[in-house]
């Protein structure tokens, strides 16, 4: 079962959260409801993106590596934004047709 480390971001402050689940549809869906508690008054959120891991403590490890370093907590928030916006252009090499 793979687990994934995820970046969210409230609609209503702006304000970015990282966590790890094993469901992420599920733990956004928590969020969004209020079941989180240091989330609850920050509703509702979209998810930025998320990045995969094989285990459970892998995506804690990197959770807390996130959450304790501010250098790599923006890096990350920077390259999961780099990763949505190479994936919605238009002019992106992915869309390009190559006859």
């Amino acid at each position: 079962m793979p687990f994934y480390v995820y970046l969210i971001q409230s609609l209503k402050d702006r304000s970015y959260y990282i966590g790890q689940t094993s469901n992420i549809n599920e733990r956004l869906n928590q969020h969004n409801r209020g079941k989180v508690r240091s989330t609850k008054n920050r509703a509702p959120f979209k998810l930025i993106g998320f990045e995969t891991y094989e285990t459970r403590e892998e995506a804690r490890y990197r959770e807390y590596k996130l959450k304790r370093h501010s250098g790599r907590r923006k890096n990350f928030i920077r390259e999961l934004h780099k990763r949505v916006e190479k994936l919605t252009d238009p002019e992106s090499e992915r869309d390009k047709k190559w006859w």
